[in-house]
């Protein structure tokens, strides 16, 4: 496992570099969560179409991938503390303009940027707390941040809808503002210290380039493979495009993804993936159980907000308590644990139906997120520990990376299993039971890819 740089421990305090990002961590999530519910309303004041409200989502999901990686070498070479504070201060001034933007195009436009701004303030700052806390602390200090993601998830949506109802949609962002410039003013004046292990290498331009090709392509394909035929071959190009970057990456001297580090270290691999299946499994969860709660079971969309939010809560509540049992105990075995639980919650939730009580929604969605907030933050821990100082910024990308991907898969599978199902069709009381079906056959695949995200949790128990 990877060592300790004692020398960067002293050039930054743990506890205000943990405020630091604990804040900013904090709001960046917030924001992402609540531009969702005030969707509707901007539509309305913009005339926007669905396909450019959809893009409004799309673009910073999209930005936020593509600049993960190569953004994580970046900061690895030329500090990270310099990444984190440049991103920061950009999505202050992101979030300023779209509180003050006047048409839709623009508001698409600088949302992407958002989005970017997001991605470099993610890939630096789990590099930066792990540079800076000792193994034997880092797991309080990664649940702490992990919990402040959850909670800016969970709150955002339900603070946007009071905001919007109350003052205008434009408030959620003008209102943020003033704590995000209070964030980087906090963050130019207390983070000290600067974190660039790898320092003097090259950057790694034209693999940056074929992987944000690649990346785009994939993300593109797949929102359009059951609505274009063209689709279907953006996908296709985007993964032969993914391999031949990988081919590339392995035969350069200073690349932004060192393809020898996943050959050579298993444990980081194996622990990607896991990564990659346990949110590809989780995460279409809350796409269902919203459509159930309001067309099956009838709840409103206040209701149904307020029993979802039940699993990003429980999440954030266990985030620290794991991070601190990971302190003391292998990382893995707390994370493949948490797995278990997310696979006996999905197990659960495949098997409801119109008959299915309130009591058992619920329980399925405590389920999901104790095991959830079980498994992220020893998950973390154990990946950074797992790599050298040098190979920070890369390993926190990409966990973010697979992150990513993974949510990318969810969808994707569920759009796929919804239109073989049920086609283009509204969900109405005549269908119910087709998307009771698609539901059904979703959550048992992702029950399936949650058991094999075990199998390789375990895997990497015998390699420590």
């Amino acid at each position: 496992m990877a060592g300790f740089d004692k020398t960067i421990k002293q050039s930054a305090s743990p506890g205000i570099t943990l405020f630091v990002v604990s804040v900013v961590q904090f709001i960046t999530p917030f924001m992402f969560s609540a531009v969702g519910i005030a969707l509707p309303t901007i539509g309305l004041e913009f005339q926007a179409s669905a396909v450019q409200l959809g893009l409004i989502e799309m673009v910073y999901i999209l930005a936020f991938a593509l600049f993960l990686l190569p953004l994580g070498r970046f900061a690895d070479i030329h500090g990270r503390r310099l990444i984190f504070i440049t991103g920061t201060g950009l999505i202050s001034i992101a979030t300023l303009a779209l509180g003050l933007t006047k048409s839709i195009e623009s508001f698409i436009i600088i949302r992407f940027f958002q989005g970017a701004s997001a991605a470099m303030i993610t890939t630096t700052s789990f590099a930066i707390l792990t540079s800076v806390f000792p193994p034997e602390k880092r797991g309080r200090a990664i649940g702490i941040i992990v919990s402040c993601v959850y909670t800016g998830l969970s709150i955002g949506p339900s603070i946007a809808g009071i905001i919007t109802t109350h003052f205008g949609w434009h408030w959620i962002f003008l209102g943020a503002v003033p704590f995000e410039f209070a964030a980087l003013i906090l963050t130019l004046v207390k983070l000290k210290g600067e974190w660039a292990e790898a320092r003097g290498e090259r950057f790694d331009w034209t693999g940056s380039l074929i992987y944000m090709v690649s990346l785009a392509a994939i993300v593109i394909g797949s929102i359009l493979l059951n609505k274009n035929i063209a689709g279907k071959w953006y996908l296709i190009a985007g993964i032969c495009s993914m391999i031949l970057f990988m081919i590339f990456e392995y035969n350069t001297p200073s690349p932004i993804l060192d393809v020898r580090l996943l050959m050579d270290n298993r444990f980081f691999t194996y622990s990607n993936i896991a990564t990659w299946l346990n949110y590809a499994a989780s995460f279409g969860v809350t796409f269902f159980f919203s459509i159930f709660l309001q067309s099956v079971k009838g709840f409103s969309a206040q209701t149904a907000g307020f029993i979802l939010i039940i699993q990003p809560v429980i999440m954030a509540v266990t985030a620290p308590f794991s991070g601190r049992l990971a302190d003391s105990y292998p990382p893995e075995r707390i994370a493949t644990i948490g797995m278990a639980v997310c696979a006996v919650g999905l197990s659960f939730g495949a098997a409801m139906n119109v008959q299915t009580s309130l009591t058992e929604i619920c329980i399925v969605l405590v389920l999901l997120g104790f095991g959830f907030g079980l498994f992220s933050t020893p998950n973390m821990t154990a990946i950074m520990g797992s790599v050298q100082p040098r190979h920070y910024g890369v390993a926190s990308s990409m966990v973010a990376t697979m992150r990513s991907a993974g949510m990318l898969t969810s969808m994707t599978i569920i759009t796929i299993i919804i239109s073989l199902f049920m086609g283009n069709d509204s969900i109405t009381q005549d269908n119910q039971i087709l998307f009771i079906s698609s539901m059904h056959t979703a959550l048992i695949t992702f029950s399936i890819m949650s058991f094999a995200g075990i199998a390789f949790s375990l895997g990497r128990l015998r390699l420590r």
